[in-house]
């Protein structure tokens, strides 16, 4: 049996996928899957079971690089093909059975929406990523036995939903401090190389003897590991931050240009705060979210330490 499974380019929205992909899995334990995705979410799929072929779309001019998906695929015959994309020559490829997502409902949480493609929007699987052996072992030397750990995504894909550094510096050394949440805990930074010049003031504010310092040292493989070994996760609304929740941590994320509605950290285990300001509120005339400043101002320290509070009793403290 063949499957073609076709998720998404950005990161957090592939990780939302994933508990699909990995429903097939298991229900198709012989199958041959194919995954399609852009090249920023491929390391998410290297090390899931099943995976015969992963194949990397970058994107072209005038929409070639779906014609370049349907070379590579026309030439096999799919038992199953799940489109999320809605990808116009998937319907061309050579299957049994079809299902495409179709137009997604902005009233519903992502992980939902794209449940429906296999009618499981009542019990929408939860994102489901796996990393190698060699991921471990990496994830073990990089976060040793010790302090429990508080992870922070301090980035995102823009400005406008992105916490200041400052506000991230205090909240660290709230949770450090006796009577915080995690008294004498170490911080693990995480981001990409090219967002360190956007945390620097926040990694010279954690003292060197409880900061972990991994931002752009990581694969996505790795970080999700790393991640696994952490105690609790405080992020903005980011790819990041899906991860974090996908590895089971306890997930705090942090919103305000953006829906948490749509996009908030899924499962039990996980909290979503925002600014006082609405969604529908917040966005000033013009707004542009290339050229945009931080919109999260409004968000104060202390109403991320008693969320973060709520949910760290929510979840009894639990270390994924």
């Amino acid at each position: 049996m063949r499957i073609l499974f076709i998720t998404a380019t950005r990161i957090g929205d592939a990780i939302l996928s994933t508990g699909l992909l990995d429903l097939l899995v298991r229900s198709h334990p012989n199958a041959k899957i194919t995954v399609v995705c852009g090249p920023s979410a491929a390391g998410l799929f290297e090390a899931a079971p099943n995976i015969e072929r992963l194949i990397i779309m970058d994107k072209m001019a005038f929409s070639l690089h779906w014609l370049r998906m349907w070379g590579l695929t026309v030439g096999k015959f799919w038992n199953l093909v799940v489109d999320l994309r809605n990808a116009p020559l998937s319907y061309l490829v050579p299957s049994l059975r079809q299902r495409h997502l179709g137009k997604v409902k902005n009233t519903e949480h992502r992980v939902i929406g794209i449940s429906r493609v296999l009618g499981l929007e009542n019990n929408p699987p939860a994102p489901k990523l796996f990393c190698s052996d060699a991921d471990q072992s990496q994830a073990e030397t990089l976060i040793p036995s010790g302090a429990p750990v508080l992870a922070i995504g301090p980035t995102a894909n823009w400005a406008a939903k992105t916490w200041r550094v400052d506000c991230f510096a205090e909240l660290t050394e709230r949770f450090s401090q006796p009577g915080g949440l995690m008294p004498g805990c170490r911080v693990a930074l995480f981001g990409r190389d090219d967002e360190r010049p956007d945390a620097i003031r926040l990694i010279e504010a954690i003292p060197s003897a409880r900061r972990i310092d991994l931002i752009g040292r990581l694969s996505l493989a790795e970080v999700y590991a790393c991640l696994q070994r952490c105690s609790f996760y405080v992020g903005n609304d980011s790819g990041l931050m899906h991860l974090a929740a996908a590895a089971g941590v306890p997930t705090l994320g942090l919103f305000g240009p953006s829906k948490e509605l749509l996009y908030g950290p899924w499962g039990a285990h996980c909290a979503s705060i925002r600014t006082p300001e609405g969604f529908d509120d917040i966005h000033p005339e013009g707004f542009d979210h290339k050229s945009s400043g931080s919109l999260m101002d409004n968000l104060t320290v202390d109403h991320v330490e008693d969320a973060a509070r709520n949910l760290w009793q929510k979840t009894q403290g639990a270390v994924a």
